[in-house]
């Protein structure tokens, strides 16, 4: 995949310190490491670290989808977390499942290893 210069990281997601790991059409895989600026008052991941590590990856499986020549932006997205991440790195693997030309939806999960950390679906605007 021909893939414009830049058009994969954000100064917010390297700021998180998110690590593109595959990037397919209508697919997307990002890695994300606890670090401590990630986590919250219980010592664990915080949950807007992981809503936003699903929102990058999912943007990014749909700029894959309908090509970088185009922009998409978010409508909706909702999250289910299985489990908190104490340590280590979780990989977020992103596929879109209705690539429409207006809107697209988007299924993501959240894993660390074999278990399941968050399940996440968005729906996407093409502008």
């Amino acid at each position: 995949m021909d893939i414009p210069e830049g058009l994969t990281q954000s100064a917010f997601s390297e700021m998180l310190g998110c690590r593109l790991q595959r990037l397919e059409t209508g697919v997307a895989e990002v890695a994300l490491a606890l670090e401590p600026h990630l986590r919250n008052r219980g010592n664990v991941m915080h949950g807007g670290a992981i809503f936003s590590l699903v929102d990058i990856t999912m943007g990014l499986a749909c700029s894959s989808s309908h090509g970088f020549d185009q922009r998409s932006v978010t409508i909706e997205c909702k999250i289910n977390y299985m489990r908190a991440v104490a340590e280590g790195e979780v990989l977020c693997v992103a596929t879109v499942i209705h690539p429409g030309r207006r809107t697209l939806v988007v299924e993501a999960q959240v894993r660390q290893g074999d278990k399941l950390v968050a399940k996440a679906q968005g729906t996407f605007a093409v502008l």
